[in-house]
């Protein structure tokens, strides 16, 4: 089967490995689309464990079943976690799955940029999705990303009537918004990029954006009835989006840092203590999570496929890494299957 290795952004290479051999409790999945993640292209995180297999927003078709697999058989449409908790640790029990080692250190084989990918057991009974009819391996492909959203706005307890900022309009920006105005509340964005604000705009609605080297609080205030933000989404790791975060969060307000940047962040301690503002972290999501992003998906109410703009076959994967690394006018970068149509929006 062909898979691709990544050893930088700019170099990823197609190899030959067997088709994984998958045990009783195990199944096999022929990748159909695979998402590139904003993490995938952070080539400081990733080259520290080059050379690796990546790809971890993967749906296919069931190639092989185990033989202790219930519920799911050959040729059934799924999507796959690649981290699921083990829901037998302290941290389970406690229902912070996130924390769990279990979450954070198990995959599966070999990566989600490849033909075949073999499903380990805690995956198969936490992790596996059969997929609604109406929505397509694409749109599947935005199932754990939105998952990751709707924990990130769990912990930020976002509601009915909050002003939300959200910094960095790429695609978990976008999601963010889409997410929050679902909850009804007022959401303001920014960015670097036209063509990201511009996407920013179009779930939001006119007159809502700012472009982020002429944002400041003051340009908040004045469009938001003199008010600061009640939850701020830091959806970018630039230190200026961290700086932009803490002065524009309200009394009482939360700073969610869904990205963070490399360097430490500085928190005014002293304003914080007094105006009582919670600063909170997002990784990763539960079960529970993918379930929600899998019906939020399936009932339109986030529009996973207005987020997919290019789908690259797999042996052009330096192509699809090219576009998401350079984020100029792409949203999502889908990988599919070499036999599968290429297509641009």
């Amino acid at each position: 089967m062909k898979v691709a290795v990544y050893y930088s952004n700019s170099d990823l290479r197609m190899e030959e490995r067997p088709v994984p051999a998958i045990s009783e409790d195990e199944i096999l999945v022929r990748m159909k689309a695979s998402g590139i993640c904003g993490t995938d292209v952070m080539q400081w995180y990733r080259q520290q464990k080059a050379p690796r297999v990546l790809g971890h927003e993967m749906a296919g078709e069931i190639a092989e079943v185990g033989s202790r697999v219930k519920g799911l058989k050959k040729g059934d449409r799924v999507f796959v976690s690649h981290h699921v908790p083990c829901y037998e640790c302290h941290h389970c029990k406690a229902s912070d799955y996130t924390a769990c080692e279990a979450l954070h250190t198990g995959n599966y084989e070999p990566g989600g940029f490849s033909e075949y990918i073999r499903v380990p057991a805690l995956n198969v009974k936490y992790g596996t999705l059969p997929l609604p009819g109406n929505v397509s391996y694409e749109e599947a492909a935005m199932i754990e990303p939105l998952a990751c959203v709707v924990s990130g706005q769990e912990r930020a307890k976002i509601k009915n009537g909050h002003t939300v900022l959200v910094i960095g309009s790429g695609v978990s920006g976008l999601l963010h918004i889409q997410l929050a105005k679902l909850k009804g509340a007022a959401v303001f964005a920014t960015d670097i990029s036209e063509y990201r604000l511009g996407k920013a705009a179009g779930f939001i609605g006119a007159g809502h954006v700012f472009h982020a080297d002429r944002y400041s609080a003051d340009e908040l205030k004045k469009m938001n009835n003199g008010k600061l933000a009640d939850r701020v989404i830091v959806c970018a790791g630039a230190t200026q989006a961290a700086r932009q975060a803490v002065s524009s969060v309200d009394r009482k307000g939360t700073v969610l840092f869904f990205a963070v940047p490399r360097e430490d962040i500085s928190i005014p301690s002293m304003r914080f203590w007094r105006d009582e503002i919670t600063v909170t972290f997002s990784y990763g999501a539960a079960p529970d999570d993918l379930r929600t992003a899998l019906s939020l998906i399936e009932k339109g109410g986030v529009d996973a496929k207005k987020m997919v703009t290019h789908t690259i076959a797999l042996s052009d994967i330096q192509k699809g890494f090219a576009l998401a690394a350079g984020a100029a006018e792409s949203l999502k970068v889908v990988i599919v299957p070499d036999a599968a149509q290429k297509t641009s929006t």
